[in-house]
C-alpha cells in the first residue's frame, strides 16, 4: 500500500491535485484510511494506466472514462475466459475433447 504522495512521486509531472481529481472522478478507487488514501497494487497500476493514457497517448479527459470502461470489460472478459478454461480442464477427457472439437469447428471457414 502506498500513500498519495508516494504515488505522485513515481510520475515526473503528476501533481497531487490531478491524482486527487482522478480519485474524485472515480477513475481510481483507493482505500480510505483515516485522512489518507491507501493505493494497493491494482490502484497503482491503474494510476500508471491513466497517466499513460493522458500523457503518452494524449487521450482527452472526457474520453478517459470510456477507455477505462472498455479496458475494464476486456479484463473482466479475460478473467471469465480463464475461469471457463479452468472449468473445462477439470472435466473428463471426453468432455475436454468435445469442447476442443467444437472450438475447432467454430474456427473453420
Amino acid at each position: 500500500m502506498m500513500k498519495l504522495e508516494a504515488i505522485v512521486a513515481r510520475f515526473p509531472d503528476l501533481e497531487v491535485a490531478e491524482l486527487t481529481a482522478w480519485v474524485e472522478l472515480g477513475w481510481v478507487r483507493p482505500a480510505r484510511e483515516a485522512a489518507d488514501w491507501q493505493f494497493d497494487g491494482v490502484d497503482q497500476a491503474r494510476v500508471g494506466l491513466i497517466y499513460d493514457l493522458r500523457r503518452r497517448l494524449g487521450v482527452q479527459e472526457d474520453t478517459v472514462p470510456m477507455v477505462l470502461s472498455l479496458l475494464d470489460q476486456v479484463y473482466a472478459l479475460r478473467a471469465t475466459l480463464k475461469a471457463v478454461g479452468a472449468a473445462i480442464d477439470r472435466q473428463p477427457a471426453e468432455v475436454r475433447d468435445a469442447v476442443r472439437a467444437a472450438l475447432t469447428e467454430a474456427d473453420a471457414p
